[in-house]
């Protein structure tokens, strides 16, 4: 009788073990099992009968992979030839690495999806469960943590603390902007992009029912141009929805460009930086843009369940958001339920009770790259992009990224045949953490990464895409 594998037998792996969930080749996976199990981060595998030496000796253990990753003196490949260098010594570099205890176990490559866990971040968090469970209830100074996370965030983009709010999502964030603009005024159309996340879409597009007109810039060849704004945007466009580099294979737009083309038709410019900032150095001011919204469980090093927008002062008396709450209104303490009294600054764009608990760690993570410095940071990510081009070219691998480093962000995505989630689940079996979107495998590296672990990476997705 065939071994059947339910949600329960899924549960009670992982109250007894951190391990992959190892189940016979011939046990019946239920979906329920499939999805509790996506749920809680478990992988399911399936015994392998015994491999023949020749393939025990083509995959990486754990521990080859991590000396590997740590600078071990065998390397998998020749490096490839790359002319940018990292701004980082060995001492400095090892220094930073060291502050992320994940990094002893795994090849983290997956910052466009949630990045690597610090000490700071753990701590941070640990701070607000003591200070709960020692206070009880300390809704005072946890307010104030929410204060300090959006004024750490208003120097991380070169913004004034009243020019940022704080909400839970990035979708929440555009949500609430969107809902604040007449649709009935002469400026009623929004343009954005096709290299936008699908959230962003869907927001603007909900907002049609209200009378939003809504058209796409299109991608050409996986990028955008210029000059396909200046098409499309006109007297009726009210704002420009501008993702600041695409998900789905790291092409990254000059921000101060596109304002530019989006003032000169009288367009306010909405920027989505989800996938640059923490790393790419980012100021609103300097590069004019009217609103930038971003969560913090990627390059920010954060967790999910908070996200920050600026507005530019000027647009703030414009929007009057129907996506709302007590935190949004002049003096939320006022408790008055029968007036809706808009704060007079971004404040007005939030909503109902702050998110305490990922402001702590919002704070420690930003905080920590700043210390790194982000010009640094941002130099380090161009000489890892530019080697991870090289070295999947190398490898004969299809790359779907910019070739062009200046237009490109942190994410070098690999064209997959097939089903790109089997692609990660392999290697994430082998320790090796990517992103899979769409057709692509997404290799996101960090400051605290190392050209060593992009050769690990891309020797083993290599050895995999062999054998399909």
């Amino acid at each position: 009788m065939r071994e059947i594998i339910t949600s329960d037998d899924v549960q009670r792996h992982i109250s007894t073990s951190d391990s992959d969930f190892e189940v016979s080749p011939e046990a019946v996976i239920t979906d329920v099992a499939k999805e509790e199990a996506e749920r809680l981060g478990v992988v399911i595998v399936r015994a392998e009968e015994p491999r023949s030496r020749d393939d025990e000796q083509e995959m990486f253990s754990a521990v080859r992979i991590i000396d590997l990753a740590r600078g071990g003196s065998e390397a998998p490949l020749a490096a490839p030839a790359v002319r940018r260098s990292s701004p980082f010594s060995d001492d400095e570099h090892r220094r930073w690495r060291s502050e992320f205890p994940g990094l002893e176990n795994s090849v983290h490559l997956a910052n466009c999806s949630q990045g690597a866990q610090s000490y700071e971040v753990s701590q941070a968090i640990d701070e607000y469960m003591q200070n709960w469970l020692s206070e009880g209830m300390d809704w005072n100074y946890w307010v104030e943590k929410v204060s300090e996370a959006k004024a750490e965030f208003a120097r991380f983009v070169g913004a004034d603390d009243d020019d940022v709010a704080v909400v839970g999502s990035v979708s929440e964030a555009i949500s609430s902007v969107a809902s604040g603009i007449d649709y009935e005024a002469d400026r009623h159309k929004i343009l954005l992009t096709e290299a936008e996340f699908p959230t962003v879409g869907h927001v603007w597009l909900a907002h049609r029912k209200y009378g939003a007109e809504v058209d796409f810039v299109p991608l050409r060849d996986g990028e955008i141009h210029l000059e396909d704004y200046d098409r499309l945007a006109d007297e009726s466009t009210f704002m420009v929805s501008a993702t600041h580099v695409y998900y789905q294979n790291g092409y990254k737009q000059d921000l101060k460009a596109v304002a530019d083309v989006v003032h000169s038709n009288g367009a306010y410019l909405l920027v989505d930086g989800y996938q640059s900032c923490g790393a790419v150095d980012i100021d609103v001011k300097e590069q004019d843009i009217d609103v930038f919204t971003t969560g913090n469980l990627k390059y920010l090093l954060g967790v999910p369940g908070i996200a920050f927008v600026y507005v530019k002062p000027e647009l703030v008396s414009e929007l009057r958001p129907a996506e709302t709450g007590w935190f949004a209104q002049q003096n939320p303490f006022a408790f008055d339920v029968k007036n809706l009294d808009y704060a007079d600054t971004a404040r007005r764009l939030e909503g109902g009770t702050p998110p305490v608990t990922a402001a702590f760690a919002a704070t420690a993570g930003m905080r920590l790259l700043r210390e790194v410095g982000m010009q640094r940071i941002e130099q380090h990510i161009d000489f890892l992009s530019e080697y991870a081009i090289r070295g999947a070219e190398d490898r004969g691998l299809q790359v779907a990224s910019p070739g062009d480093i200046a237009k490109k962000g942190p994410t070098t995505a690999i064209e997959i045949p097939g089903d790109s989630q089997e692609v990660e689940y392999a290697l994430k079996r082998q320790n090796i953490v990517t992103s899979a979107r769409g057709n692509v495998i997404r290799v996101a590296p960090h400051f605290f990464n190392t050209p060593a672990e992009i050769d690990v990476a891309l020797d083993a997705l290599a050895r995999i895409l062999e054998r399909r």
